[in-house]
């Protein structure tokens, strides 16, 4: 469902789990002086401990889909996996939303957006990465593991990407909205037939959403077409009926990407039962261009992600299962 790694702040460094989160632009961090119950399940920031940390001290609040945080900045070192950037300013949190906070196996959320998406003044980690030379391209890729069972959840590379991962070649898309990673859709076919998105519409590529997320309506059609039916607030798609219920693919850029029913279900075991239910979830999300479809985790398995800030693309290929 969720997708963690590991960085560090200050000197000496103070680890911490995030969501690296193209969805968003901000690193956020609990701090210390963090008032919420659901900071205290987590680790949290002591500014105090650091000898290359810088006060700055400004009040921002950051809503995401679905919570909400407020702070106050800072500056430190951070680093990942051994490469380092210096004066990255980050969000102090002092009060976090219990939902969904408390019960999440991360501390925190590394943004990779635009930096337009990011408050006046502070700038992305990705951008200082690319600012200070610590990354070789000015691009950065996604595998996500498909199997729950592995050791390795996947892997995330700043400055290139790893053609292990994927069969043959990257197929490229502009991107259309420099802000989250929006790019276009041309439509979206169920069973051979264009079923939506029929003159095209947008969509945001967001490694920081479990789900695929579509407008209510269409996803209202689209359980019907899959048979998924509505159990206590959640899609349920019989698993012994995988074999018969269509692909859902969605065309990009003229090359056509297939979800299986493997793919776009997430299995349970409830004891000796078996549950799937569906990857696919409603939600409304406005944009100028209209309402957006956000190609999470559920697509993101599937196809090996690249991420261009370069030339403002984003590259996928099918993995390797």
């Amino acid at each position: 469902m969720e997708y963690f790694g590991e960085i560090s702040i200050g000197t000496p460094p103070q680890n911490f789990t995030v969501i690296f989160d193209t969805g968003s632009s901000n690193l956020c961090i609990p701090s210390h002086y963090c008032i919420s119950k659901a900071c205290d399940k987590h680790s949290k920031f002591h500014p105090t401990k650091s000898s290359t940390y810088t006060e700055i001290g400004e009040r921002l609040c950051f809503a995401y889909e679905s919570g909400r945080v407020i702070g106050f900045t800072g500056a430190d070192q951070v680093t990942v996996k051994g490469s380092t950037v210096s004066n990255q300013q980050f969000l102090e949190i002092v009060t976090e939303t219990a939902d969904p906070f408390w019960n999440a196996s991360f501390d925190g959320i590394a943004g990779l957006a635009y930096p337009s998406l990011a408050p006046d003044g502070m700038t992305p980690m990705f951008d200082n990465m690319i600012a200070q030379n610590v990354v070789e391209l000015p691009i950065f890729s996604f595998y996500l593991n498909r199997n729950p069972d592995d050791y390795i959840g996947g892997e995330l590379i700043f400055g290139g990407y790893d053609p292990s991962f994927f069969i043959g070649n990257l197929n490229w898309t502009p991107v259309t909205q420099k802000g989250f990673w929006q790019i276009q859709i041309d439509n979206i076919q169920v069973r051979g037939t264009i079923a939506f998105c029929a003159e095209g519409c947008q969509a945001i590529v967001d490694t920081g959403t479990s789900f695929l997320v579509g407008p209510s309506e269409d996803i209202t059609q689209l359980h019907h077409s899959i048979s998924a039916q509505l159990v206590e607030g959640m899609y349920i798609v019989e698993c012994s009926n995988l074999n018969t219920i269509p692909d859902v693919t969605f065309t990009i850029n003229g090359i056509p990407y297939p979800l299986t029913p493997e793919a776009y279900t997430l299995k349970f075991s409830d004891n000796e039962t078996q549950v799937c239910i569906s990857g696919f979830y409603e939600h409304d999300v406005k944009s100028p261009s209209g309402l957006l479809w956000i190609l999470g985790d559920v697509f993101l398995r599937s196809y090996y992600s690249v991420f261009d800030r370069g030339n403002d693309r984003v590259g996928f290929a099918p993995v390797v299962l």
